[in-house]
């Protein structure tokens, strides 16, 4: 199994109005939101049960209509969220704003169920967890961030691990522990998937993006991850190996209708491929071979072209991709 970790929240998505609704000018606004299922982690998770992996979620989910609406949709795409821990407090909503197909967000999250975890509660794991991925804004803040971060950590050694930092300064409420969690929760994985603006932010300056990638791959000990892997949006991907190999393969040509979900859609066509190839764990170790890399990476591009081709955060089922 791999056991996405991180939040599951609301996007509420502009949409037309009919009739439109007046303002307080007196004038008529032409769009409202939709509430739909969505959170980076969410979106992954969601994307590998629907391409045919056993697939679970940790997270903080409510007992309200948004959290029923959520643990419906994981139900719906086969992941199993028996893991995740109930509480009556309210689901987080992040409104989403549009602007030239790429969204822009601001989170509704205070005493939130995802933010109520604590590393005191850490779920025990069976042996069928052979994978965990982390990522997101659950990385972001306070007692919940701590407990991936504890959880993280527990693991190191014993599973697979995978992060997306995806990183979302302008969520984080103290942003030197918020650089300092990930660093260290990106020294412990095995396999670590950045954009350039990520790595821009870990790594600031004007240092070539090559020679970033090499920091995150040599760690402060001499020894990082296994796999770094860089999305280029439109210019494709490129997989970097300790040992040595670089791989890149193009984006796949999509009629984009937004952007929302497509690296977290690509995470789970790369861990898809790598899982049932069974190289997860070469991957892990930057003993991959580069063409199975290819391949894999190959597959997360196929599979985020589906999701851009349409509105929101809409990953493609297995048959989809087949053919």
């Amino acid at each position: 199994m791999i056991l996405c970790c991180g939040e599951a929240l609301i996007d509420m998505i502009p949409a037309p109005v009919a009739g439109g609704v007046a303002t307080m000018d007196g004038a008529e606004a032409q769009t409202g939101f939709v509430p739909h299922c969505g959170g980076a982690v969410f979106n992954t998770a969601i994307a590998l049960g629907r391409l045919g992996q056993e697939t679970g979620l940790f997270t903080g989910l409510s007992r309200d209509l948004f959290g029923q609406q959520l643990a419906a949709a994981l139900t719906a795409s086969h992941v199993d969220h028996g893991f995740a821990e109930r509480s009556d407090q309210p689901s987080t909503l992040a409104f989403v704003h549009l602007r030239d197909g790429h969204a822009e967000y601001h989170f509704f999250d205070e005493n939130s169920a995802g933010a109520s975890l604590r590393p005191d509660r850490l779920p025990e794991l069976s042996e069928d967890v052979e994978t965990l991925f982390f990522g997101g804004i659950s990385l972001c803040n306070g007692a919940a961030a701590e407990t991936y971060a504890t959880l993280a950590a527990r693991e190191r050694g014993r599973r697979i691990i995978m992060i997306d930092p995806n990183v979302r300064a302008g969520f984080a409420k103290d942003e030197v522990a918020y650089r300092s969690r990930l660093a260290a929760m990106v020294a412990g994985a095995g396999i670590v998937k950045v954009s350039d603006e990520d790595l821009h932010w870990i790594y600031p300056g004007d240092a070539p993006i090559e020679e970033k990638i090499r920091q995150v791959l040599t760690g402060e000990t001499g020894r990082g991850p296994g796999l770094v892997i860089l999305t280029l949006g439109s210019k494709g991907a490129k997989g970097f190996l300790r040992s040595g190999p670089t791989v890149e393969v193009p984006a796949q040509m999509a009629v984009v209708a937004d952007t929302v979900g497509a690296g977290d859609t690509f995470n789970a066509g790369f861990l898809a491929a790598a899982s049932e190839a069974g190289v997860l764990a070469d991957a892990a170790r930057g003993e991959m071979d580069p063409e199975q890399l290819r391949a894999c990476l190959g597959y997360g591009a196929r599979a985020a072209a589906v999701t851009v081709s349409r509105p929101g955060a809409n990953p493609p089922w297995r048959g989809e991709l087949e053919g």
